[in-house]
């Protein structure tokens, strides 16, 4: 029986997050390595895993990770990616990621955005549980694929 924990994943990780991406986003031109490494280091991101350990291995399940645009007291953020490996999905983790994410965002709130395939419907549909709302439509934004993308905000939550 596994066990998953939540972790802050580091540029030692990058290569777990390469493969899960590589395997979720073939078509979309996934991130190689090299663009995780510097993900994963720079001092804005903040970037947390879901990792499996059985039997003394340990396994990368899922990946998330945010930016902080701007000063403290009037910040934005952005979700540059998440993803779940196939074998690990629908057990929830996505959830758990952002989680992650929008705790990390309440130590000092702003508005978040990212973007979603116009066709991935269970993350459009996670992503609104979360509070997030269509803002646009972005044509052509994969560049493998040319999948089309929209935009999406979940706004500074009242109160």
């Amino acid at each position: 029986m596994s066990v998953v924990k939540l972790v802050r994943l580091g540029p030692p990780a990058a290569k777990s997050c390469a493969a899960i991406e590589a395997e979720l986003f073939a078509g979309d031109d996934p991130w190689p390595e090299s663009a995780f490494m510097a993900e994963l280091a720079a001092p804005n991101n903040f970037y947390v895993g879901l990792i499996a350990e059985a039997d003394g291995d340990e396994e990368l399940c899922g990946y998330a990770g945010i930016t902080k645009l701007g000063p403290a007291g009037g910040a934005e953020y952005e979700i540059h990616t998440i993803g779940v490996g196939q074998k690990w999905q629908r057990r929830g983790f996505g959830a758990q990621l952002m989680d992650a994410l929008m705790a990390a965002v309440a130590e000092d709130p702003g508005p978040v955005f990212l973007e979603v395939r116009t066709d991935n419907e269970p993350a459009i549909a996670m992503y609104r549980r979360y509070g997030f709302e269509n803002m646009g439509l972005r044509k052509n934004y994969y560049p493998g694929s040319g999948a089309d993308a929209y935009t999406m905000c979940r706004p500074v939550p009242a109160g």
